[in-house]
């Protein structure tokens, strides 16, 4: 995106839109560091303020953080088959403690007598060295259940990727919880899914989908894996987050175990749960516009940005002090409010970078506003702008940033619901997914044979079997077969 220039819309091109979305915004750039990113100050406000709410959510639910090393043992993945083989392609690796210089001086390089008696990874998920762990923390019943969490970074090597969305490193939060009985653990899977839920709705403003995966989408080393899945605006489904059941599969790779009531000894069985930085793709996707950014209220960094205007540098000292009658009482409610007093760049041009930004709402304040004891307000949701009172812009600018907060929820899920079909063969669900795309609701059989055609077919992916979906009987769309197996329609999309 040159300066100056307006961003490419996303009809013209939805990839590039959202990278200059990005850009414009000030969020993050690219790392040195292939396939890294740079997220910058503005960016992190916002993943900030998702981490303190989920934060809070977690420890009201019975959680506390801990944290467990970067560095993994490369020996701890083998200790669970299934985990081992869905991560052995993503796993970086420390070989050596030190670097030397080279023959001719030049560069750097491996010390070969520093090399490690045993390779680490670099940590893509903590369950093994989490467990390997807290097997030592817990003996009887009585230390159950164990309810963690942990905020950290992670390493996937992935070698397609694009900023939030899929990085070789990104930022997330994992939970790890540990129970007595498998009906704890479910329930707790359940517990944690309906958190996400509950973030991903009322502040993200982001309307999902909540299910259990097929066998072949589930994570590696689970009995079962439970997510949340959002439509972006090119019609994509966004995994959001996940909740997994691992039974007693890690349980008894690291022999984890507790003595019961009866005095017997018992392997656990242990959960786990995600959310990362792509939920900054997803909120930025289901969001923002042709003219950049748009952001809820409950999560933007700042939720009014106030641009006092004056037109000869006397009028300056009383325009601030005219604009702090607006901060200092929006300060005390608890709103996020910036004022921009930067005198050497234009109004306008300040209005253009809070729009790009996705300030909620804009208030200018100029000496006819201070004449009057009134304010300019303008939404980013809608670029409504009014005139108003300052008093009674105060007295309602809360119920403002909450009707916004709103708003985008209904727009994003009547997006959703209109690009929402049931589909009833298999040539219906091709025209979609290869067309404009969208959520096929469709009856399967449930066998990977039908699954693995249309992901070769058409690239469309099963994204979950939906908890809400109502009984259904049928024959799958793919082979003709019944589906009792699954009994409801399951929703097909292409995804990110």
């Amino acid at each position: 995106m040159a300066k100056g220039q307006g961003l490419t819309t996303r009809t013209e091109d939805y990839a590039k839109w959202y990278g200059e979305v990005i850009e414009a915004g000030d969020l993050a750039e690219h790392s040195p560091v292939r396939g890294c990113m740079v997220i910058k100050p503005y960016g992190y406000a916002l993943w900030e303020n998702m981490r303190d709410v989920l934060d809070r959510m977690f420890k009201d639910t019975g959680h506390s953080n801990a944290y467990f090393p970067l560095f993994i043992p490369k020996s701890y993945l083998s200790k669970e088959a299934e985990h081992d083989e869905g991560f052995a392609k993503e796993c970086a690796i420390v070989t050596h403690s030190r670097l030397i210089p080279t023959p001719d001086g030049k560069d750097l390089m491996p010390d070969p007598s520093s090399k490690l008696e045993e390779e680490l990874i670099i940590r893509p998920t903590s369950e093994t060295i989490i467990y390997g762990a807290i097997k030592n923390w817990i003996q009887s019943y009585r230390d159950l259940p164990l309810l963690l969490n942990q905020w950290a970074n992670v390493v996937r090597w992935e070698m397609r990727t694009r900023l939030f969305l899929r990085t070789a490193e990104f930022l997330w939060q994992e939970g790890h919880t540990v129970h007595a009985t498998a009906e704890e653990a479910e329930e707790e899977t359940a517990k944690m899914l309906g958190v996400y839920a509950d973030f991903l709705e009322n502040w993200a403003a982001i309307p999902v989908l909540q299910g259990r995966k097929s066998e072949s989408e589930k994570f590696a080393g689970a009995d079962h894996t439970y997510c949340v899945e959002a439509m972006m605006q090119d019609r994509r489904a966004l995994q959001a987050g996940t909740s997994h059941n691992l039974g007693q599969n890690f349980a008894k790779g690291f022999d984890l175990t507790y003595q019961t009531q009866e005095g017997k000894l018992e392997h656990a069985w242990t959960t786990s749960w995600g959310v990362s930085t792509r939920l900054i793709g997803g909120l930025i996707m289901t969001h923002s516009d042709d003219k950049g950014l748009v952001l809820p209220p409950k999560l933007a960094p700042h939720q009014v940005v106030v641009v006092p205007i004056w037109r000869k540098d006397a009028q300056k000292d009383d325009i601030l002090a005219y604009a702090d009658k607006l901060v200092a009482p929006l300060r005390e409610k608890g709103i996020r409010v910036h004022l921009d007093a930067r005198d050497k760049m234009q109004p306008g041009k300040k209005f253009y970078e809070w729009e790009k930004k996705g300030v909620p709402l804009r208030l200018e304040v100029g000496p006819r506003d201070m004449e009057n004891d009134g304010v300019m307000t303008v939404r980013r949701d809608t670029g409504d702008k009014a005139p108003m009172a300052r008093e009674a812009f105060l007295d309602g600018v809360q119920a403002t940033l909450d009707e916004i907060q709103a708003t985008l929820l209904a727009k994003a899920r009547a997006f959703r619901e209109e690009n929402t079909h049931a589909v009833d063969s298999y040539d219906r669900l091709k025209e979609i997914v290869e067309g404009d795309g969208g959520f096929c609701r469709a009856l399967w059989c449930g066998s990977d044979a039908c699954e693995n055609q249309v992901q070769s077919e058409t690239k469309a992916t099963i994204r979950c079997i939906p908890f809400d979906e109502p009984e259904e009987k049928g024959d799958c769309i793919i082979c003709g077969e019944s589906n009792e197996k699954i009994g409801k329609r399951i929703v097909w999309s292409k995804a990110y």
